[in-house]
C-alpha cells in the first residue's frame, strides 16, 4: 500500500493545492478529500491515478477546501468514463449524512442531468458513523467523529494487509475522546498550520488549528513511530520541509515527513 499525497496545503493556499491524498493498493485507490477544485484533476494526472481506477472517495468534512474538487469528479467520471462505457463498477462517496445532502445539491445544481441520473444507480452516498467500519480496498476502515468546533467532520483508521495501522485525524487537532481509535497508528497524518515560532503570525489557534511543535508533541505522546504534517501555509514554500522538520525534531524522535504535493510514502 502506498499513499500519495495530493495536495499539502490549507483553505487559503496558492503555492500549492489544497490538502488531500490518496491510499493505493496497485491501481485501487481510495481517495480521501479532493481539494478546492479542478485542479483535483491535473494532480491526479501528475501522480498517474487514473479516473477509471477510482471507486472510493471519502470526504472529512463540508469546507470547500476539501469538498469541492469532488464535484469535478463525480462530473467527469459521470460524464466521461460511465457515459461513454469506460467504468466498472461503482464510484462510491463515503461522506456524514448532512455532508452527501449538500454535495448531491451542489452537484445537482451544477452538472448536467446526464451525469447526475447516475445518483444511487452507479455514483453512491456512503454515509459514516461514529466507530463505523467499512471494507475499502479490502481493509477495515474505521471512521470516527473529530467533534470538530466548526463543522462536524471524521478521521479514520484503515487496518492494511501488513498489519499496518494508518489513521487520519482529519484537518483539526486531534481529540482525545477519540484516543481510543488513533492508538497503536503506526501511521498519523495530522494539520500542522504553522511552525510554533511563528504562532503569533498565523496565529493558529484562533482557526483551532495547530502547529508542527504541537503536533510532534502529540506523536511522541502517544508513540506513533510515523507522523505525516500537512494543511500547512504556503508563505515560505521552498523552505518549509527544512524548517517544519527542523523544529519538530525536537519535540519527536519517530519518522517525521513534511511532503511537498505529489510526494508518494509506503506504507
Amino acid at each position: 500500500m502506498k499513499l500519495t499525497i495530493l495536495g499539502t496545503g490549507n483553505a487559503t493556499v496558492t503555492e500549492c493545492y489544497n490538502t488531500c491524498f490518496a491510499l493505493s493498493d496497485g491501481n485501487r485507490h481510495f481517495l480521501v478529500d479532493t481539494g478546492g477544485g479542478n485542479r483535483i484533476l491535473k494532480v491526479l494526472k501528475d501522480t498517474g491515478i487514473q479516473l477509471e481506477d477510482i471507486h472510493d472517495i471519502f470526504i472529512t468534512h463540508e469546507h470547500i477546501d476539501h469538498l469541492l474538487g469532488v464535484i469535478w469528479l463525480i462530473r467527469m467520471i459521470g460524464q466521461k468514463k460511465i457515459g461513454q462505457g469506460k467504468y466498472e463498477g461503482n464510484l462510491r462517496i463515503y461522506c456524514h449524512e448532512e455532508l452527501a445532502r449538500s454535495i448531491r445539491m451542489i452537484a445537482e445544481l451544477t452538472i448536467q442531468k446526464k451525469v447526475t441520473k447516475y445518483f444511487d444507480d452507479r455514483i453512491l452516498f456512503v454515509p459514516v458513523h461514529h466507530g463505523e467500519t467499512k471494507e475499502i480496498l479490502g481493509c477495515p476502515v474505521t471512521f470516527f467523529d473529530i467533534f470538530s468546533t466548526k463543522a462536524k467532520q471524521f478521521g479514520f483508521t484503515m487496518l492494511l494487509p501488513n498489519g499496518v495501522k494508518f489513521t487520519c485525524c482529519g484537518d483539526e487537532p486531534y481529540n482525545e475522546k477519540d484516543y481510543e481509535f488513533v492508538k497503536g497508528s503506526d501511521w498519523l497524518t495530522h494539520e500542522a498550520f504553522c511552525l510554533y515560532s511563528q504562532r503569533d503570525i498565523f496565529e493558529p489557534y484562533k482557526k483551532n488549528h495547530s502547529t508542527v511543535k504541537d503536533a510532534c508533541e502529540l506523536a511522541e505522546k502517544l508513540g506513533v513511530p510515523n507522523l505525516v504534517l500537512y494543511h500547512t501555509e504556503d508563505k515560505n514554500i521552498e523552505n518549509r520541509k527544512a524548517l517544519y522538520t527542523e523544529e519538530g525534531k525536537a519535540y519527536y524522535h519517530g519518522n517525521l515527513v513534511v511532503p511537498d504535493d505529489l510526494e508518494t510514502l509506503e506504507l
